[in-house]
């Protein structure tokens, strides 16, 4: 009996030892392949990064991702928030004391951005995004959906909502920025002496509804071209119709053409994980708005644009140009040229610190009277290790020169603060 009593130990106790054996040597193996994804990650960690979505870098490490086994189908749930506060000072012209307006003003916290979204592939061949902006209102809310199927890298096409293809300012990834704030340049309403509230145009045009056929061929030459209603990210139905001055459909034209002789140039300006690359871009873009701003005006636009990611260095150069003319119902022979242009550059002066510097130049009055608006900047971004999370400072003054007379000095700043500081913290995944 005790010899039986010995045997059943024995066999209980191999027993249970064999799978901590093998459990061991799992270990053992899950370890080295953990170990090796991890040096491969490192390898592939500044190419990694799929742009796609326009909000952010969707990279291995961000959140999760559901993925088939060959690769084909990918669902990438994503989201960011940034939060900012922020101190703007007015000049007194434009204010009205009798109505104890201050000249501090559109100051205090706010939410630019709160995006909820997926993104991912369908087939292999098939790209994909939606998301909403829960921060916005009105149409502005779906701030992206569009579909993007590719025959080849070098022949894709894309319909929905989504980036216009104009200024490499605006076609950065959101989440990627250098500054806080966009070049005044390209935010800015143009000035007019006329009094038509439907004339407001800006030389940026961002967000809108449209189809685009693009490309990169040769892992060098890029284009995107496309047609958009010209309405802007706020509206999201068909309210366009035919020109009665040019008898084609009342929308946006626009083309973009890129040169990138080191490879595909991620729409990054600084990423504390991206600190290896080498690319350059250099593009020419153009567009026409055919009956923009509610039937009232013509207006066409033209860019120039150099980029350049140097391991720790970034730098970028951009000019634009807007013509802006009245159709036949406004009768007002009179047309407008608007000139605007930016130059910026940021460097990693530690692994998780980044500076940059701006200067912003914009001839907000049109060409046909003297003075310009000049726009200083200077920024500070941290990326806290392992967290996805972005703090930014900056700073920026907005200056006139070279009016006739201090009326035009004084109405060439209206609606722009003097002194802008900001801080933003950012959160992605």
């Amino acid at each position: 009996m005790k010899n039986n009593t010995l045997r059943i130990a024995a066999f209980l106790l191999a027993a249970c030892s064999a799978p901590a054996i093998h459990a061991e040597g799992e270990t053992e193996t899950l370890n080295e392949e953990n170990t090796n994804a991890e040096a491969a990650m490192a390898e592939k960690e500044n190419t990694a990064y799929d742009m796609e979505n326009g909000v952010l870098p969707i990279a291995d490490d961000r959140g999760f991702t559901l993925q088939s086994k060959d690769g084909n189908f990918v669902f990438k749930p994503y989201m960011m928030l940034q939060s900012t506060l922020s101190y703007r000072y007015y000049d007194d012209v434009g204010l009205d004391k009798a109505y104890n307006q201050d000249n501090v003003a559109n100051s205090g916290f706010a939410v630019p951005y709160a995006i909820i979204g997926f993104t991912g592939k369908a087939f292999g061949k098939i790209d994909y995004n939606i998301c909403i902006n829960a921060a916005a209102s009105g149409g502005a809310i779906l701030q992206q959906a569009w579909i993007d199927y590719a025959v080849s890298p070098a022949l894709r096409f894309r319909a929905g909502k989504f980036k216009t293809p104009f200024t490499g300012a605006y076609l950065t990834t959101l989440g990627e920025t250098l500054f806080p704030i966009m070049p005044t340049s390209l935010t800015s309403t143009v000035i007019m002496p006329y009094s038509l509230n439907a004339v407001t145009p800006t030389i940026g045009t961002g967000f809108d509804l449209g189809v685009e056929m693009h490309g990169l061929i040769n892992n060098q030459f890029g284009y995107e071209i496309g047609i958009f209603n010209g309405t802007g990210s706020s509206v999201n139905t068909a309210t366009k119709g035919f020109s009665d001055d040019n008898h084609i459909p009342s929308l946006l034209y626009a083309g973009r053409f890129t040169w990138q002789p080191k490879g595909a140039m991620p729409m990054t300006q600084g990423n504390a994980k991206m600190q290896n690359l080498d690319k350059m871009l250099i593009g020419i873009s153009a567009n026409y708005n055919n009956e923009a701003e509610n039937e009232s005006t013509n207006d066409f636009r033209a860019g120039l644009e150099f980029a350049w990611l140097k391991n720790k260095w970034y730098f970028a150069a951009e000019g634009y140009y807007m013509h802006v003319g009245f159709t036949n119902r406004q009768k007002i022979d009179e047309s407008f040229n608007y000139w605007g242009a930016y130059a910026q550059v940021g460097y990693f002066v530690a692994p998780q610190w980044q500076v940059g510097l701006r200067y912003d130049w914009m001839d907000r009055n049109g060409s046909g009277k003297d003075g310009s608006l000049n726009a200083p900047a200077v920024s500070v971004n941290y990326f806290v290790p392992k967290t996805n999370i972005k703090i930014s400072g900056a700073y920026q003054y907005t200056g006139r020169w070279g009016h006739d007379t201090q009326l035009d000095r004084d109405l060439d700043e209206i609606g722009l603060s003097t002194h802008t500081a900001l801080i933003m913290m950012q959160y992605a995944f």
